[in-house]
């Protein structure tokens, strides 16, 4: 399966392709310079249990920390996945 990163000037999102068929896509707006936000996850009900979701959410995280930003989950599958994977909350925006 292939992760690409799309992204313009205000929103940008991860799609996950296998075999030229779109599994799954997570879409995020560009809030600043330092942050953003994941609003939404879609995942192909044939691909269900072949973890496309994480596999965006990590290909995203990899950006961030590759841009030194912050992401805000508002999605709630994103938001349910950093709760529980500790490995990647160093990219989580804090609400302080």
């Amino acid at each position: 399966m292939k992760i690409k990163l799309i992204e313009d000037l205000t929103k940008g999102y991860a799609i996950a392709i296998e075999n030229e068929v779109t599994a799954g896509k997570m879409t995020y707006s560009i809030a600043g310079k330092d942050f953003i936000i994941i609003d939404h996850t879609e995942v192909d009900p044939a691909f269900k249990g072949k973890a496309v979701g994480k596999q965006l959410l990590y290909k995203i995280v990899e950006m961030a920390r590759e841009k030194n930003i912050k992401i805000l989950p508002l999605c709630p599958f994103a938001n349910a996945l950093f709760q529980k994977s500790t490995d990647i909350q160093d990219v989580l925006k804090s609400n302080k």
